[in-house]
């Protein structure tokens, strides 16, 4: 019994130290398979880029194994005192190429006291036209994916890792991130969300800074910091592409559902 109670303990701190809170608990209907979450020890930083397969599970390039320096856990993060001087400060923003190559600075919109946040990579050619997050075909995916849950769109917040455009839509780069964190990092703690949702393995991967694959990163609930944990599930661009997907995206979405104590309206 102490060697077992010995193996626990240490499994519960290695969860700990990787900002795993706990397994989430599934609500009645239907039952969500979770997986063991697979930890990497802290103690072990990836020094090389990690080489994987092209693809992702959500069909996106892999990232490096570290994240740009800096990347959303700056000691000093950059302050505003509200959502519109944030917002004031990214719309005049020219720290990387993607100044250069955009139509408007995608901030983000929502609820500014919303207790659920979206956060996907980075705005789309419909995006950068009508400066504002997910109103493509996306976007219209991701507008059901929140009625079904009890909500409407103005319950929530919406934004991206990027508040710029890709040219061609490309995967965000590093440094991109790196030069968009301040503003994220503000949304998020202006709203203080109870629940972030991550779409897709690039916001994950940048509001985690863990580098795994999408299906390591799904089916447990991370911790962000204090007053936010976050969900991870697939960017609703995957699922119009794969639409077998939306059964587990649903499954994910109850799980946030769970923790903010919302019931699906009746049909």
């Amino acid at each position: 019994m102490v060697a077992v109670g010995s193996l626990l303990a240490e499994q519960l701190a290695l969860w700990a130290r990787v900002g795993l809170v706990y397994l989430p608990r599934p609500v009645p209907a239907p039952p969500l398979e979770i997986s063991e979450p697979v930890a990497e020890p802290a103690s072990e930083p990836a020094v090389e880029p990690v080489k994987t397969d092209p693809q992702s599970d959500d069909g996106v390039t892999p990232l490096t194994a570290l994240p740009p320096e800096g990347d959303l856990f700056s000691e000093e993060p950059e302050t505003w005192p509200d959502l519109a001087s944030c917002q004031a400060d990214a719309v005049g923003c020219a720290k990387c190429e993607l100044s250069r190559t955009r139509n408007s600075v995608v901030f983000g919109e929502g609820a500014p006291d919303a207790r659920l946040m979206f956060v996907g990579e980075a705005p789309g050619a419909d995006e950068d036209a009508q400066g504002r997050p997910f109103v493509g075909r996306a976007g219209k995916l991701l507008d059901k994916m929140i009625v079904a849950m009890g909500l409407a769109r103005g319950e929530v917040y919406i934004a991206n890792i990027l508040k710029c455009r890709p040219p061609g839509n490309r995967d965000p780069l590093p440094a991109e991130a790196a030069a968009c964190r301040p503003y994220l990092e503000a949304q998020i703690n202006l709203i203080a969300p109870e629940m972030i949702c991550c779409l897709g393995r690039h916001a994950a991967i940048r509001l985690l800074g863990r580098e795994e694959s999408l299906s390591r990163l799904r089916g447990a609930i991370h911790r962000y910091n204090e007053s936010s944990r976050v969900v991870v599930t697939y960017h609703p661009a995957y699922c119009l592409r794969n639409p077998d997907s939306k059964r587990d995206v649903w499954r994910d979405l109850q799980v946030v559902m769970g923790e903010l104590g919302l019931e699906p309206p009746r049909q």
